[in-house]
């Protein structure tokens, strides 16, 4: 769908109804009490810092958790799913020694 169609829709959505958007993505994943080993995955077995707290390798190391949250919130009435990438601000990788991580993921 092209942005301008994604504007539209929702601009019409909107002025029908209030809409309701998903919940905390990062108290889920902490529900979720995933391991060092879930953040790893097999692509990231060897990366040699921690990556336990850097909830946006999960979109490719767990996501299977990260689409049973965004189910979860769709059944319980959510409209609209925001992405999974807090931890893609600049200054978050580097604080967790994870460099340029997010660019090649």
């Amino acid at each position: 769908m092209a942005a301008s169609d994604l504007t539209a829709s929702l601009t019409q959505r909107l002025a029908q109804r209030i809409l309701i958007l998903d919940g905390g993505m990062g108290t889920m994943l902490q529900n979720a009490q995933l391991s060092e080993d879930d953040f790893r995955g097999e692509r990231f077995r060897d990366w040699p810092s921690d990556l336990k707290g850097n909830n946006d390798l999960l979109a490719l190391t767990c996501p299977d958790v990260v689409a049973r949250i965004h189910r979860d919130y769709l059944e319980a009435g959510a409209d609209i799913l925001e992405t999974n990438t807090f931890n893609q601000h600049p200054f978050i990788p580097g604080r967790l020694r994870h460099g340029r991580l997010g660019a090649r993921a």
